[in-house]
């Protein structure tokens, strides 16, 4: 078969709540299928095509925009490519069209990894790692970036996964996100103020139905409980896909569309360790000293999928 997206590594974990089973692409690392079970938690796409809408990518050394692909290092402009050009911005890190090398893998787990070279706009050599495991209804997902540069590295992270209930019509689909700032933004996507959500349209912490919801908007202030806030889609009969993000995760991105292939309508819930436009506003960005490495994990969890 010739993949569009390299080759493609099939994970599978039987558990006692039934067999949880996913497909990760070489090419950005990504997500193309995860079911528990039988039933997709995440919408797929056909391996033959394109990936659609950046489903399932990691994103790295940033998630979201860049205004205008530039910004500032050391009182100098960094330019980097612009890879949104009809908004004329960077989009979604310098990993979206690499392929990744396989670490480590077993029947129910995947290492990968790829390294960020020095270029125009980011003059810093990067290792970086995703590493998938499968858990009973679930999957977990940790990245892990190490600075190889002899200064210090600006970084942020983020993935890019769509959700649903593969037997339930999109529009059904009850979206909850569990934050208390939305970023409102220009004609360009891009932030200009964080506000509450309290008693606005943003507000989605007791869920709004998928069929009811247009959105490409950044959220903050996640509630964290335990360390870890979550998110979620769940069907009028209880079951519930939760997407979960460490206190690294403190940044969300809900996206819905109509032009999902296969799919009425799609959300895409996403993690991020930074807003968009950090290396500008300089807001959560990580900077990592030379040699150090830093991991964040976040992951989906089936809920009520279990036989009785």
């Amino acid at each position: 078969m010739n993949s569009a997206t390299g080759e493609q590594f099939d994970l599978s974990l039987e558990t006692s709540s039934g067999v949880v089973s996913a497909t990760i692409t070489q090419l950005a690392a990504g997500i193309r299928r995860l079911s528990v079970r039988g039933i997709d938690m995440m919408p797929p796409y056909d391996a033959t095509s394109q990936r659609p809408l950046g489903s399932g990518m990691v994103l790295v050394p940033w998630p979201n925009r860049i205004r205008d692909a530039r910004w500032t290092l050391d009182g100098a402009t960094q330019q980097l490519d612009i890879t949104e050009p009809a908004k004329n911005n960077a989009s979604h890190g310098l990993l979206r069209n690499s392929p990744y090398s396989v670490a480590a893998r077993t029947e129910s787990s995947l290492k990968l990894e790829a390294r960020v070279f020095p270029q125009h706009g980011y003059p810093f050599l990067l290792d970086t790692a995703v590493t998938y495991r499968l858990v009973d209804l679930g999957l977990e997902v940790t990245h892990a970036v190490t600075n190889r540069s002899d200064a210090e590295a600006p970084v942020a992270i983020g993935a890019h996964p769509f959700f649903t209930i593969g037997d339930v019509k999109p529009e059904d689909l009850t979206v909850r996100v569990n934050v208390t700032t939305h970023f409102e933004t220009d004609e360009r996507s891009l932030p200009v103020a964080e506000v509450p959500v309290d008693h606005t349209r943003y507000d989605l912490r007791d869920g709004i139905l998928l069929g009811e919801l247009a959105l490409d908007d950044g959220f903050g202030g996640a509630v964290m409980r335990d360390g870890v806030s979550e998110h979620s889609v769940s069907s009028p009969d209880g079951r519930t896909v939760t997407v979960w993000g460490d206190d690294n995760f403190r940044y969300w991105q809900v996206f819905t569309t109509e032009r999902y292939p296969g799919q009425s309508k799609a959300v895409a819930i996403e993690p991020m360790t930074a807003p968009a436009d950090a290396f500008n506003s300089g807001q959560d960005l990580k900077w990592l000293g030379p040699g150090e490495t830093w991991e964040a994990s976040w992951g989906v969890r089936g809920d009520g999928f279990a036989p009785a």
